[in-house]
């Protein structure tokens, strides 16, 4: 202060202030240990076994880890599609949620099925304060049912009904259930997944006959573009998973219920995504995956038919 005056007071003097336990090669020692290695016999580092291999303290690889970013004990799952036409088919789905045509109608259809009427061998304890509610591990099943859902992009309103199977005669009968909701010549574009069911022949020819009805497919193995997938998780979180099911008409009882609600104050799942940021991130997947198995990630080419 007495050299520089007051614009003195905001630097902070060489050599004042803790000393950095760990210097920065060991931090990076203990970052690339991370990424690069695993303990022996084991899938992944603890903070403990990782503390114990570098001759720190647990609380110190927490702080790294945590500044890095790194959580070694978690895992997601993920599945690139190898569709040949796969940037065809997305630009098409992207660009309906994006873009949605005028005078017509946008449907994410796709159906969620073996949905278990779970009865639990004991009853549950409820929440109170200090506890959450509780469930027993295990569980009675009392049979299933399958619903086939189509979700109106634009309002977040959603159709659906259960059935005992999910064939081709299921699937047709719903494509009448819609043909009723949404009456009058307004154009459907619906967005499905390549199921078999789907693609069956009497169902390209009941499409045939009601031109109206144009089909969408999604690449393969990307279940995540059909945004009637996040309405289902919706569904099972707040309707399905924490409830006890005595019988299937018990579940489907419980599946109409939250239908009427939802469609009571609908809300649409607003898709933000853009073809090029998707190609971007996929990009940096596959050039990963080419690293660790070259060829993993090439587009599979289509079986010939048999002729007989």
């Amino acid at each position: 202060f007495g050299g520089e005056g007051l614009d003195g007071l905001w630097d902070v003097a060489a050599g004042r202030g803790r000393k950095p336990k760990y210097q920065m090669d060991k931090i990076a020692a203990i970052v690339d240990a991370t990424l690069q290695t695993k303990p022996v016999g084991m899938t992944h580092w603890s903070c403990r076994t990782m503390a114990l291999s570098q001759g720190v303290s647990k609380s110190t690889v927490n702080n790294i880890w945590r500044a890095h970013n790194l959580q070694p004990h978690r895992t997601k799952t993920f599945k690139l599609s190898r569709d040949p036409d796969f940037l065809e088919k997305m630009t098409d789905v992207v660009g309906l949620y994006l873009n949605p045509p005028q005078q017509a109608i946008v449907l994410c259809v796709d159906k969620k099925s073996q949905i278990q009427a779970l009865d639990r061998t004991q009853p549950g304890l409820p929440m109170k304060k200090g506890r959450c509610g509780a469930m027993t591990h295990d569980y009675k099943r009392n049979g299933t049912t399958t619903l086939f859902a189509a979700l109106e992009i634009l309002q977040g309103k959603v159709i659906g009904e259960c059935h005992e199977r999910h064939r081709h005669q299921e699937f047709l009968s719903f494509l009448r259930r819609l043909d009723t909701e949404f009456p009058g010549d307004v154009p459907l574009h619906l967005i499905m997944d390549n199921y078999g069911t789907h693609k069956h022949a009497k169902v390209k020819a009941w499409l045939k006959r009601y031109p109206r009805f144009e089909s969408h497919f999604v690449p393969t193995s990307s279940s995540w573009m059909n945004l009637v997938e996040r309405w289902f998780r919706h569904l099972d979180n707040k309707a399905i998973r924490r409830r006890v099911f005595l019988s299937v008409a018990d579940l489907k009882a419980s599946i109409e219920v939250f239908l009427t609600a939802w469609n009571q104050n609908p809300k649409p799942f607003v898709w933000t995504a853009t073809v090029e940021s998707i190609q971007e991130k996929l990009t940096r997947s596959r050039r990963t995956l080419e690293q660790i198995q070259p060829g993993c990630t090439s587009p599979k080419s289509r079986k010939p038919k048999s002729t007989v």
